[in-house]
């Protein structure tokens, strides 16, 4: 009786799971580019279906918290709009996307750089530490089996004469 049980509801699992997959790999929000200069344009894209009626994106960060209509339809499918970045403060938004018939369109983030450079203070993303970590250690090790190949050879060559 109970393996009857787990397969009805691992059955039904599968089913909803198939009914309700289509639906979230559609809704998807992209931002283009993805960094930009103070004062930059940035280009909000959702698979939102146009006949649905204008998506809205809402676009919070440090000193943001704002809604945007699409105004276009996008050229491969959805929707999209042009978001002005002039009096923006320095850092990363978020844009969370809400289709016509009120169903997610998705979510994505852009950062906002000072004008002609990356942001100064914290040097990089989070995470990056352990990158240059590890690429200092690569390196370090390269020195260290060049320089243990070279006095390897040396003492040879002393030794042989």
């Amino acid at each position: 009786m109970k393996a009857k049980t787990v397969l009805g509801s691992a059955a039904v699992g599968v089913g909803l799971g198939t009914l309700l997959l289509p639906a979230a790999a559609l809704a998807d929000t992209t931002v283009s580019p993805a960094t930009t200069p103070v004062g930059g344009t940035v280009v909000l894209t959702t698979t939102c279906n146009p006949k649905a009626g204008d998506a809205l994106f809402r676009v919070t960060g440090p000193n943001r918290d704002q809604n945007v209509r699409s105004t276009t339809a996008a050229a491969g499918g959805g929707l999209s709009a042009e978001l002005f970045t002039a009096g923006f403060t320095l850092g990363t938004y978020t844009v969370t996307a809400t289709c016509g018939d009120g169903s997610n369109g998705g979510t994505a983030s852009f950062t906002v750089t000072p004008i002609g450079g990356a942001q100064a203070g914290a040097g990089g993303r989070d995470g990056d530490t352990g990158v240059l970590v590890a690429g200092g250690a690569l390196a370090a090790a390269a020195v260290a089996g060049g320089t243990y190949v070279m006095v390897r050879r040396r003492r040879r060559a002393n030794a042989v004469a």
